[in-house]
């Protein structure tokens, strides 16, 4: 990721720059988080050369706006921590879930910083939690691994983005301008594209519209979402995996859509659960300064049928690929819109493109088997390490209105597979030992035991 970074690659790209305007628009922010649990004290000094490295690659940068308010926004340069390492008092092992939380929860801004953090907290029975924190506007599953690894390596790599407030604003409103105006064909056109998908789509949009549920108490109250992770000896989940007719990724579809069943999160017309997997299109033989890198694959799951047979849905999953890389969602052909997109009508597009109100949607993501090195945070290999995806900031009514949420990333690091779950369902107890029972029922389910903490 070195060497001199084209004019293009400073902009962020218009699925990037979608992300942000939603942040603005709506207050959700959507983050990343990375544990590792050692059962016992760490070495200081490795975690901080670690915390030192981490500021660099998607991490090392921030965004800056266009002056024009429909002009494309750009990376600039933010290299090392954006915050101090935070270092927790002692607490109990029983309290780490409370604590991941709260480190989800702690302001970030990828515009004005800052973008990610970290903490530690040492643990009561002598064991070690470590905390990494980024905004997704920054980076997604795959480059934060990246940026751990090269953090583990001590490379620092970087994207050579300029530094922040480079162009004065004449400059940036006249480079802005004629970019804008370069792209008029293609604007046109998507215009003309967008109108014909509103009018193939119209029952899209009522659908969404009429599924949303009437006003809730309490709509703009904060909801801190319960989270459990389960541990899965990595041996006994390739076995049933391929027992079932199945592989790895069949497997978590599997166990997402059993979960999600569990909860109601079934589609009201035939009782499947619609997963939404983001699959790495990330560029590694070239410089790729996406912050989001993914083809979202949508398919439709029984979630009857997996716990005795998961050929249905690894061909499922595998067509669902073959469609995203061959016959792009006509969705993404509307990107060239995004920087004119109003405020106002952001929730409603994303009601449209994922389904958030009719379908019941799953985020489901196999980040597969990492590099063992993604262990490392202090020099020496965690005991435990997981990696989730959450709302860093959610009220009530945002939930209400998504009638619920369920996101499911897997990891597979040396000999662990990873499940960290997170859940809301509305009308249900939403705690830490009511989700910690279904994760457990539905392992079971599938034959399968494991650490759940």
């Amino acid at each position: 990721m070195t060497g001199s970074a084209t004019r293009s690659e400073d902009r962020l790209s218009f699925t990037d720059q979608a992300m942000f305007l939603g942040l603005r628009a709506t207050g959700q922010e959507a983050v990343m988080q990375c544990v590792w649990i050692y059962e016992r004290p760490i070495d200081y000094d490795g975690v901080r050369r670690f915390y030192e490295g981490i500021g660099h690659g998607v991490f090392g940068r921030r965004i800056e706006r266009s002056p024009l308010p429909f002009g494309r926004h750009r990376w600039v340069s933010a290299p090392g921590p954006q915050a101090e390492l935070d270092i927790a008092r002692p607490r109990s092992r029983g309290e780490l879930g409370a604590w991941v939380d709260e480190r989800a929860a702690m302001p970030l801004d990828p515009e004005h910083g800052p973008g990610w953090h970290m903490g530690v907290l040492p643990m009561t029975d002598g064991s070690t939690a470590i905390c990494l924190v980024g905004s997704h506007c920054l980076g997604d599953g795959g480059g934060g691994i990246l940026t751990i690894l090269n953090a583990v390596y001590g490379n620092k790599t970087d994207f050579n983005h300029p530094a922040p407030l480079t162009r004065t604003r004449w400059r940036a409103v006249r480079s802005d301008l004629g970019e804008t105006l370069r792209g008029v064909p293609e604007v046109a056109r998507t215009v003309v594209g967008a109108a014909k998908l509103a009018r193939r789509r119209r029952g899209d949009i009522s659908r969404s519209g009429a599924a949303r549920p009437r006003q809730v108490s309490g709509a703009d109250d904060r909801v801190y979402m319960p989270a459990v992770t389960a541990y899965i000896n990595a041996e006994d989940w390739g076995l049933r995996a391929k027992t079932l007719g199945g592989n790895s990724y069949s497997l978590v579809a599997g166990v997402a859509a059993r979960l999600a069943a569990a909860m109601g999160r079934v589609r009201d017309e035939d009782g499947a659960v619609t997963l939404n997997i983001p699959q790495n299109d990330r560029t590694l033989d070239c410089v790729d300064t996406r912050a989001n890198a993914v083809l979202l694959v949508n398919v439709a799951i029984d979630p009857e049928t997996v716990t005795t047979d998961l050929s249905g849905a690894r061909a499922a999953i595998k067509a669902g690929l073959a469609t995203a890389r061959d016959v792009p969602d006509e969705t993404l052909q509307l990107l060239p819109l995004t920087p004119f997109i109003p405020k106002r009508v952001v929730r409603k597009m994303a009601d449209m493109v994922f389904g958030f109100a009719a379908d019941r949607p799953v985020s489901c993501s196999n980040m597969g088997e990492v590099p063992a090195a993604v262990a490392l945070a202090d020099g020496t290999e965690a005991d435990y390490l997981y990696f989730r995806g959450i709302d860093r900031y959610a009220t009530r009514g945002a939930l209400e209105q998504r009638r619920g949420l369920l996101t499911v990333v897997a990891c597979q690091v040396d000999a662990k597979v990873s499940l960290s779950i997170v859940a809301y369902e509305p009308g249900s107890e939403n705690s830490t030992p009511w989700l910690y029972e279904l994760v457990a029922n539905t392992l079971a389910d599938f034959e399968l035991t494991g650490v759940i903490e």
